[in-house]
């Protein structure tokens, strides 16, 4: 047999992963040994894909919507997009700058593609979703963490990112309602970042909205979109996943500016040529049919954040803020005195709770752990039970 020696492009050392998926995976492990796990670990809404959304599809497979489509997207769907667009934010989009993708990565890693590269620096979240900076690594720019500050709220100081910004400076990304925080940036900063970026057009701002219609605290949403000095130079990244319980369904959407959709189109076509045919079909309908469904995700959510923020306030040495958007607790454990992911080994190891490591978020993570709402109730109450008791019994 021949040995052979296959050597992979350097870049790859660039690329990181999402460790959700590693504590999904080990957390399935433990269950399958016969173990109680409650998983808080995962991202993604406990709740099945509302039923006239997979009618939906079925009728497409069936009416015979079995080929490719054009690699933007159905037309239908952009269209509805941006009447999905115009009747929450009252923006206008043209369906020209609409591009529909299989999951809102894809929007991180094309922004990526799109503007980073040596000799270029990203702004992205930090505690942030693991994505950007792994994008940002492998576009081969430096990535250029600004602080989600939990003092704030885990907003952001507008002047400390227009500080960071610079002549490589390509693309700021921001994240709001935020994973893994919770948190939403208010408009007041939003205002100040917009402003302060008019010394800087050749800075590209990549806007994360992935959880827009999860908020329900104090701090309101305010979309990106309704700044219009910054249309020409704004990507919005969406979709499917969160708001419609669809997260394997694999659907998102861009809205480029008209100077870089058709490159990102180009993309498209050479990463995988267009989405899904009856998925579209299925995203189609959850936009157009009834939006009871969203309501009721997004009310649940609330009552389980506060059930989890304040149980959580109740255990000795840990603080947590009560979120105010998509559907994570991000509580302080630094009065432990143990590292985030040694914590989350811990808890899951010992009283079978899955969560995830603030480390895994960036280095501003650290001293932080995220626990995901996306579970009932009563699997809430219970986990914070376990949590309470071990923390009491380790650590009192």
């Amino acid at each position: 047999m021949n040995n052979y020696n296959i050597k992979f492009s350097e870049r790859f050392n660039n690329l990181g992963t999402e460790t959700a998926f590693t504590v999904l995976a080990k957390a399935n492990k433990l269950a399958e040994e016969g173990n109680s796990i409650i998983n808080l670990g995962i991202g993604q809404p406990d709740f099945t894909t509302p039923e006239h959304i997979v009618e939906a599809a079925i009728k497409a497979l069936k009416d015979g919507h079995h080929g490719y489509t054009q690699t933007s997207g159905i037309p239908k769907l952009r269209e509805a997009v941006c009447k999905d667009i115009i009747r929450r934010h009252n923006v206008e989009i043209n369906p020209d700058n609409v591009l529909i993708v299989p999951g809102g990565k894809v929007i991180i890693f094309f922004s990526a593609m799109l503007l980073g590269e040596n000799g270029k620096e990203i702004l992205y979240p930090n505690p942030g979703f693991p994505i950007y900076e792994s994008a940002i690594n492998f576009s081969q720019a430096k990535p250029v963490p600004y602080q989600l500050r939990e003092d704030m709220g885990f907003s952001f100081s507008a002047e400390e990112i227009l500080a960071k910004v610079n002549g490589k400076t390509s693309l700021i990304i921001i994240n709001s309602p935020a994973n893994p925080t919770g948190g939403v940036v208010p408009e007041m900063e939003l205002t100040k970042l917009v402003e302060g970026l008019e010394k800087f057009p050749e800075v590209a701002l990549m806007s994360d909205e992935i959880y827009d219609q999860f908020c329900f605290g104090s701090t309101n949403f305010k979309s990106m979109l309704t700044y219009p000095s910054i249309s020409n130079r704004l990507i919005i990244l969406n979709g499917w996943s969160k708001t419609y319980a669809m997260t394997g369904w694999r659907l998102g959407y861009g809205v480029f500016p008209p100077s870089l959709f058709e490159l990102a189109e180009k993309l498209a076509v050479n990463v995988h040529s267009c989405v899904n045919t009856s998925a579209q079909f299925a995203a189609l309908e959850a936009l157009e049919g009834p939006q009871n469904c969203v309501k009721n995700m997004n009310d649940t959510f609330k009552r389980r954040a506060e059930i989890m923020s304040n149980e959580l306030n109740k255990i000795e040495f840990i603080s947590c803020q009560k979120p105010q958007g998509a559907f994570y607790c991000f509580p302080n454990i630094k009065k432990l005195g143990v590292s985030a992911l040694e914590l989350q080994n811990l808890l899951l190891e010992n009283v079978g709770v899955a969560s995830v490591a603030g480390t895994s978020f960036g280095v501003f993570g650290e001293g932080f752990l995220r626990f995901s709402c996306a579970n009932s109730d009563s699997a809430i109450m219970e986990a914070m039970e376990r949590v309470s008791e071990f923390i009491k019994n380790k650590f009192s």
